[in-house]
């Protein structure tokens, strides 16, 4: 049983504190939880993550994180998904439940008539050579959180302050840019509500 909770604006820190808290006291009976939101203008720092990739973070305030991967951006416009799942107990292992994030954004986007692709050597989700969705993920005790983004409607000017995910000079796009008749965070929410539920119904 896959969870889903739609949370609107949060602040990332109160929400990464929330995540700890629910993996730190989950049970072996704990149903897994889809959280969909955005947050405020932040950059984020990955475990491994490199202060270097940070090259002008102006008034965006910086959070070194633990989940995996180097630095991102999340601001409003993109939707965040956490991926609070067992994955013990669903019997996979990082590597697959990366690659069904991956997919799952794929596909949705493809409803869009967007032509992604899943990168399996640098994680994430690109057009072209532009990246629209970004992964990171930590586990801990056989249980995931962090969790992905997708680029939708947002201002994609801070991506020019890092090199996004570690690599210098890599573009961003985003959902607006390649719709004719872009859809709404909502409506993009509820579709990988549902393809999510529906992979992790089968596991």
């Amino acid at each position: 049983m896959l969870i889903v909770k739609h949370l609107g604006v949060q602040d990332f820190s109160d929400v990464w504190q929330q995540m700890r808290d629910f993996t730190d006291t989950r049970t072996p009976d704990t149903p897994d939880e889809l959280w969909l939101l955005e947050h405020p203008a932040v950059f984020t720092l990955g475990q491994a993550g490199k202060p270097e990739h940070i090259l002008a973070a102006g008034d965006i305030p910086v959070i070194k994180t633990d989940r995996g991967g180097q630095v991102t951006y999340h601001g409003l416009g993109q939707l965040v998904g956490y991926c609070l799942l067992d994955i013990k107990r669903l019997n996979i292992g990082v590597r697959e439940l990366v690659e069904t994030i991956e997919d799952m954004l794929v596909e949705v986007l493809a409803e869009y008539h967007i032509d992604a692709w899943a990168n399996r050597e640098a994680h994430g989700v690109y057009v072209d050579q532009k990246k629209i969705a970004s992964l990171g993920l930590r586990i801990r005790k056989g249980c995931s959180y962090h969790g992905f983004s997708l680029n939708i409607n947002m201002d994609l000017e801070p991506y020019q302050r890092i090199n996004p995910c570690g690599y210098a000079g890599l573009e961003m796009t985003q959902v607006q840019e390649l719709c004719s008749i872009p859809p709404s965070i909502t409506e993009i929410s509820i579709k990988i509500h549902s393809a999510l539920a529906l992979r992790f119904k089968t596991h």
